[in-house]
């Protein structure tokens, strides 16, 4: 399957940064983190799924394994607020230009305080959305955290 550049891709190519497309079959509008990783062949705990929160006006993106659960209270003490919610999901493309399913970490609208779970540090590879639906891209956990900015810390239970 041919894929066209997204922004996520362009980005990692202009920081020089290596990474393998994964491409899966969306049309029967199972997109959520796990069935994707099914449908990719790879494990679940090697697969993120891109998170975005608010705390008042300000936006933070947290990058988790599919299988897991933001905790809020973790995830506000990473951003060093009081309070966490998660962005409605209407709000999704306004605020990032990515929509539900197809949310990256890299190549938002802005970039964003960004957090990812710990536990990505010890593999070799994670595998985050390129940006659009039905395409996934791996890279290298420090790679990607040197792109967006992010820090490593524990914010599933």
């Amino acid at each position: 399957m041919r894929v066209s550049k997204t922004n996520a891709m362009r980005i990692l190519d202009g920081n020089k940064v290596a990474y393998e497309i994964l491409t899966y079959d969306n049309e029967d509008g199972k997109i959520h983190g796990t069935a994707v990783a099914d449908k990719i062949g790879k494990p679940a705990n090697t697969v993120f799924k891109t998170l975005v929160s608010q705390s008042g006006s300000n936006s933070f993106v947290f990058v988790i394994p599919v299988g897991g659960e933001l905790d809020l209270k973790k995830a506000a003490k990473a951003a060093g607020v009081k309070k966490m919610e998660m962005l409605p999901v209407k709000e999704l493309q306004k605020w990032t230009g990515y929509i539900r399913g197809g949310c990256s970490p890299v190549g938002m609208k802005r970039l964003y305080p960004t957090f990812i779970d710990k536990s990505a540090v010890d593999l070799g590879r994670m595998i985050v959305s390129a940006g659009k639906i039905g395409v996934q891209m791996e890279v290298e956990p420090l790679k990607l955290a040197e792109t967006v900015e992010a820090k490593f810390v524990e914010l599933i239970n």
